[in-house]
């Protein structure tokens, strides 16, 4: 490659001696860059959702492409983020598709130092069994002067902002259920 080549390769080159002297259109445009198209153009089809983080519930369009998640945007039709998101929102596609994202259940003993697989049936039961052990040792019915409680305060809840509303919802409706009355959310700390 000559000097010549080189320098006429060079974005600031095209820059200064071309039409595009801000340089924001072809100046700044490698072959490369000219060649690429957006993974949305090739999606066989668009699926809408709400955003699964907190409760502003802002519109995304999900893209597939072979029954495969390929990008995640804001959904210019909602009313709530009219095609905006968050950071949180922005990366919902590696909520979706990471590598890393746990799909299996796994359990450390108490004192343990390492994991193991459970199955999810094996797990359930665990949950339902301390749950209810812990209800049980730390149920009031009354207080010292004889007025109701009906509750547990050995029980409480913190919900996570990558739940949905539908969720939370129906968590709060479980853990007030079952006497709970120490029930909070991420998304409202």
């Amino acid at each position: 490659m000559g000097v010549k080549t080189w320098i006429e390769g060079w974005p600031v080159y095209r820059q200064l001696t071309g039409t595009d002297p801000l340089g924001r259109g072809a100046a700044a445009q490698s072959r490369k860059s000219k060649e690429l198209q957006p993974r949305t153009e090739t999606a066989d089809r668009v699926a809408k959702s709400v955003c699964p983080y907190c409760a502003v519930g802002c519109g995304q369009r999900i893209f597939v492409k072979d029954e495969k998640v390929v990008q995640i945007e804001g959904d210019p039709d909602s009313p709530v983020s009219r095609g905006r998101l968050c950071p949180k929102g922005s990366a919902s596609l590696s909520l979706v598709t990471s590598e890393r994202r746990q799909k299996k259940v796994l359990y450390r003993r108490p004192y343990g130092k390492d994991w193991e697989e459970l199955d999810l049936s094996t797990a359930m039961q665990m949950i339902a069994d301390r749950v209810l052990a812990a209800r049980d040792a730390t149920w009031e019915d009354t207080d010292p002067d004889g007025k109701p409680l009906n509750r547990t305060r050995g029980i409480s809840s913190l919900g996570g902002a990558t739940l949905d509303n539908e969720e939370n919802y129906l968590i709060k409706k479980l853990f007030t259920a079952m006497g709970a009355i120490q029930i909070e959310n991420q998304a409202r700390i």
